[in-house]
């Protein structure tokens, strides 16, 4: 016997919501309907696809296979659907975003505030977060990221400038301190350093000299996966920290941080909004890479100078 699709598409919402309660939302049914549609559908396929407790649902690894299959052609079903139904409208629906938390300028609110004017049949569900993931399989529309991390199946639009990374620290530190004038002297500083997820190694503080790049082996005195708990912490003398240098434009400005190593911080390829390659691109979706492409985003610089999104970089492009 074939599989009720409508089965599998109830179960690809399981899969991305990991809760009967939330995909009963979605779609509008009873949290038993739900379990009863999983359970018809494993019963047909005769094995199990979800794990239930008290508490949670997770996936068996058959039920990661099925979902991994499956998620693309629900995905470009979706799509369709959305761009028959947006024919004589408007975009409309719900947009999944997966965005890195250092991605300040699609962050800002100007940014995201005017796009959801601009289109207020779109409802933004943003999730932040640094965890690499398929975000297909995830049942997220698209993701924006630094691009050197994303793969390279993926059509990728400019979601600003160039950016770099920058080390800064707080004029009392300075003056305590010292500053070092090579990022070699870093490892007798005390320092700040950052990490993506509870298990992941520390980020590494990369630089370069002469056109050559390098990392510098710091073993960070505290260690946290929120930036601006970093920030709190070197305006308050902690330390010396590394990230993004647009995190820090706002305390530079206000002269509560200090740049140091500016000749060994490069600029690169900044973040990108990145989705698969399909042949419909849902409305909703399509209007957020017009109005990226459209919006300027400028920011001061703590060298003087500015950086925003320019029309020459604003292409589809398949990273790396």
């Amino acid at each position: 016997m074939q599989p009720d699709f409508n089965a599998l598409a109830v179960f690809a919402l399981v899969a991305e919501e990991r809760s009967f309660r939330a995909t009963a939302d979605r779609l509008g049914v009873t949290r038993s309907a739900v379990s009863q549609t999983i359970s018809r559908l494993e019963e047909t396929l005769g094995t199990a696809l979800v794990r239930r407790t008290t508490r949670s649902v997770s996936l068996t690894e058959a039920g990661e296979h099925l979902h991994a299959q499956i998620a693309p052609a629900i995905a470009e079903m979706r799509a369709a659907t959305e761009t028959t139904g947006s024919l004589g409208g408007r975009p409309h629906g719900q947009l999944r975003l997966a965005v890195s938390s250092i991605a300040e300028r699609f962050l800002s609110g100007p940014f995201l505030a005017s796009f959801a004017e601009a289109n207020p049949g779109v409802q933004l569900d943003i999730v932040v977060t640094d965890e690499e993931f398929d975000i297909v399989a995830e049942g997220y529309d698209a993701g924006v990221r630094l691009g050197e991390v994303i793969e390279q199946d993926m059509i990728a639009v400019p979601a600003g400038g160039d950016e770099r990374q920058l080390a800064v620290c707080s004029p009392a530190y300075r003056d305590s301190f010292g500053v070092p004038s090579h990022p070699r002297e870093l490892a007798a500083h005390r320092c700040i350093g950052w990490r993506p997820a509870p298990k992941a190694a520390p980020y590494r503080w990369e630089f370069a000299e002469n056109g050559k790049e390098f990392s510098v082996a710091v073993e960070p005195e505290i260690t946290t996966n929120d930036m601006a708990l970093m920030i709190k912490l070197a305006v308050a003398g902690a330390g010396i920290t590394f990230g993004m240098e647009e995190s820090f434009c706002a305390p530079i400005d206000r002269g509560e941080l200090v740049p140091l190593l500016q000749d060994f911080c490069p600029r690169f390829a900044g973040f990108y909004l990145y989705y698969p390659s399909r042949r419909n691109i849902a409305p909703k979706l399509r209007a957020l890479i017009d109005h990226l492409r459209g919006f300027h985003v400028t920011a001061k610089r703590p060298d003087g100078a500015s950086s925003g999104s320019h029309a020459a970089r604003q292409r589809e492009i398949t990273p790396r």
